[in-house]
């Protein structure tokens, strides 16, 4: 196993859709949302093929995280890390690049999408200065 330093973390290309929708299914939190598909993970990938960040061991993707930039503001979605490399520092190394790509596009604040009731994730959001803004409210309609 190698250790956080020696992962290569880059972006997801097109070829590895399926890769990342199985990782998904095993790291991910799936609940309160729509369930993914190729389509739509292949969209993200076409339209922002930055924006899908992997973490990878030895070619295998042990680590996720979608950093979203809509030219105004930065979003994060799917942090995920495989559960036998928790608490490893793949996320806290994922988090980084993220706000990396942000600074470097010109994004002055970053927004994480965590489920309430996703408990275990609150730490790793805590622990590198995101806190829940009690004030706004997330609004969602489902368009399919």
């Amino acid at each position: 196993m190698a250790s956080v330093k020696e992962l290569t973390l880059r972006a997801a290309g097109t070829s590895e859709v399926a890769a990342v929708l199985e990782f998904w299914q095993g790291a991910a939190e799936n609940d309160s949302r729509p369930a993914d598909s190729a389509t739509a993970v292949a969209a993200l990938v076409a339209r922002d093929p930055e924006a899908l960040i992997l973490a990878l061991d030895d070619g295998e993707i042990v680590g996720t995280i979608i950093a979203g930039w809509d030219g105004w503001r930065c979003h994060l979605y799917r942090l995920a890390v495989a559960p036998h490399r928790r608490r490893s520092g793949i996320g806290a190394r994922l988090i980084a690049a993220a706000e990396e790509r942000f600074r470097d596009l010109g994004g002055s604040r970053a927004d994480a999408m965590v489920l309430d009731a996703n408990e275990r994730a609150h730490g790793i959001w805590d622990a590198h200065g995101y806190a829940r803004q009690n004030e706004w409210s997330r609004w969602v309609k489902s368009i399919i």
